[in-house]
């Protein structure tokens, strides 16, 4: 059934080993393999998908777009499609929120944007150090690789990863603000050996790191910390962006303006390759094509784009996210942590997770894999992989939503012996 991908394909592919069918055809929130058989996603490409597979708004745009014969390819020329999403970036977008971010286009992938975004808060401030997380996943390219914590990962480089300062995040201890505490400490201290930044990069939701959600207050001091020291905020929004937390871009919940944000996967409305650098315009200074790529002119992912945030807009994603995401966290609560005191609940707007690391971290993997048995695609996350990552498209039926979380349930029961 695998030969040609097991005998063709490098031994780095991951994603098939824990979800081992053929999938032909995808709809909303539903995979189909090649047997017919239905899967829930909640998944929804690791975050590239909070509209939906195939959303039928986007779609039409993009299809509409193709047939026409427009262009496709035209790295950083310009071109209506490009126009035309800038606008709506613009209008929708940023002017709502009284951001006035310049838009720079990048290559294929968020870590492109991370990049990007590292080269530019080092020639814009003249230091090389910057400041990441404990628990922090940024992209696998040496830069952004060098800000993610995880041994795993960082091995995969094959060479030191230096100039990143790795500071606790706010659930490092008992106490959040200790990790502040800490962070001040070093900036206050000529004698500490650490480098003061040009940036500190954060995810206010941690996604991969276990679903951390950082508290308003920790975020607003740590965007006065950075004031207060001549620092850039760079708030990496690449999975936990775009409706997921249930806003936009998820640190409107804290009222702060990060001086750079990286976008990528759910951003182009389709799943279509798409990374992006926000920055304020006084930070706009990179020289004419001191960073560039190939295909940081994709326009179906621009067309793709438009469509998806005119539909944000349209049927009011956020709130969705934050009514469905209630949903979850209310099920969860009442339903699934009652089976061992142990489990515990972390999440904000559609994205959740289940902790077992207070059981047994190896658990939640047996759980992906009776989740699967039973039609359900989900992933992990965390340390050890010991949370099972809640993360359904945002368009997801509240019908369906359910039914994928009492196939959790259900195969929780199985893997705790409570049948």
């Amino acid at each position: 059934m695998f030969e040609i991908f097991e005998e063709n394909e490098s031994v780095v592919r991951s994603y098939c080993r824990k979800f081992p069918t053929v999938f032909t055809h995808a709809k909303n929130a539903i995979l189909t393999d090649r047997a017919g058989k239905e899967y829930i996603d909640f998944f929804a490409g690791a975050g590239a998908i909070n509209l939906g597979h195939n959303n039928p708004y986007v779609k039409k745009a993009i299809t509409d777009y193709l047939a026409e014969d427009r262009i496709i390819h035209a790295l950083d020329m310009y071109t209506e499609a490009k126009e035309e999403f800038l606008n709506t970036m613009r209008d929708s977008v940023l002017s709502p929120r009284n951001l006035t971010f310049k838009v720079m286009c990048c290559g294929s992938t968020g870590t492109n944007a991370v990049e990007a975004a590292l080269k530019l808060c080092r020639k814009v401030k003249g230091r090389e150090n910057v400041f990441a997380f404990f628990g922090a996943f940024h992209g696998m390219t040496i830069g952004s690789l060098s800000m993610t914590g995880d041994r795993f990962s960082r091995k995969g480089a094959g060479l030191p990863l230096t100039n990143v300062t790795f500071i606790p995040y706010y659930n490092t201890f008992d106490n959040p603000n200790t990790s502040l505490d800490y962070l001040e400490s070093v900036l206050k201290d000529d004698h500490c050996g650490i480098d003061k930044p040009a940036a500190i990069f954060l995810e206010t939701v941690q996604a991969e790191g276990g679903i951390n959600v950082a508290p308003i207050d920790w975020l607003k001091r740590l965007r006065k910390i950075c004031d207060d020291n001549d620092i850039l905020m760079v708030v990496d929004d690449i999975q936990v962006g775009v409706g997921r937390t249930g806003t936009f871009f998820s640190f409107e919940r804290a009222d702060i303006v990060p001086d750079m944000v990286v976008l990528s996967k759910s951003i182009s409305g389709f799943g279509l390759p798409m990374s992006l650098l926000l920055m304020k315009p006084e930070y706009d200074a990179f020289k004419p094509a001191e960073h560039n790529g190939t295909f940081r002119g994709n326009q179906l992912a621009f067309v793709g784009s438009k469509a998806g945030m005119e539909y944000f807009v349209r049927e009011d994603l956020g709130k969705q996210a934050r009514e469905k995401g209630k949903i979850i966290a209310d099920k969860v609560k009442s339903e699934i942590l009652p089976l061992d005191e142990r489990l515990k609940f972390r999440g904000i707007g559609m994205i959740a997770g289940i902790d077992f690391s207070g059981i047994d971290s190896k658990l939640a993997l047996e759980v992906c894999h009776k989740c699967f048995d039973h039609g359900l695609v989900i992933e992990l996350a965390g340390r050890e992989d010991c949370v099972l990552k809640i993360l359904p498209p945002l368009t997801v039926e509240e019908e369906v939503l359910n039914k994928g979380i009492d196939i959790i349930l259900s195969s929780v029961k199985e893997v705790l012996n409570l049948n």
